[in-house]
């Protein structure tokens, strides 16, 4: 592709660089703000350098946040004895979507994968096993997508919380299974959460 302008070029692999974008999706994107008047071109700029220093990960939860504690956490109308645990906060996007959910979260930033060299120790579970062992805590609700590792991820925080005064519940299956979360209708997902199970480990000896 033949580029006339480096600072256009420049541009154009910055948005290549993102997910799901080939170049010539860059390219349209580049031409697209170079039609944009120059305060509009200053405001996506502004929003795309706050992105690093203006975001953190809520303390509580791991959401992202724009304070130390998240929007969610910090609603007094939540139910802070219900922990549902996701993958990330994509998840907890399309949960809260459901409006089926008045708990709060905890994002794990991941699941466990060995063939990706990702281990337990790599993801946020232990300030999860401290806020079940402070004793606030009544039920978790494993979230995590339906795949395999999605279920070892279950089964390893299973066996952590299994001897703690918690009960452990996972979303009943109408999600399925090789499904990611937050690609999973509203209404599928709502009743899910709804009718969720106490958690089994069968699914996950297979």
């Amino acid at each position: 592709m033949n580029i006339p302008s480096r600072y256009v070029e420049d541009l154009v692999e910055h948005f290549a660089s993102l997910p799901g974008i080939g170049r010539k999706t860059a390219l349209r994107l580049v031409l697209n703000l170079l039609k944009r008047k120059e305060e509009e071109i200053e405001a996506f700029s502004k929003s795309l350098g706050e992105i690093k220093t203006k975001i953190c990960s809520c303390k509580k939860c791991g959401n992202l946040s724009d304070a130390e504690i998240c929007s969610i956490c910090s609603q007094h109308s939540r139910n802070q004895n219900l922990v549902c645990v996701v993958e990330d906060i994509r998840d907890i996007m399309a949960i809260e979507n459901t409006q089926q959910y008045f708990g709060v979260y905890h994002v794990l930033g991941g699941v466990i994968s060995p063939m990706e060299g990702i281990g337990p120790n790599d993801l946020n579970i232990s300030p999860l096993i401290e806020r079940v062992k402070e004793g606030d805590v009544e039920e978790v609700i494993l979230a995590l997508n339906a795949t395999m590792e999605g279920d070892t991820t279950n089964f390893y925080l299973y066996r952590k919380l299994v001897d703690l005064d918690v009960t452990i519940t996972t979303l009943s299956r109408g999600v399925s299974v090789g499904t990611e979360l937050h690609y999973t209708d509203e209404l599928t997902l709502g009743r899910s959460i709804v009718n969720r199970t106490p958690f089994d480990l069968a699914p996950v000896k297979r």
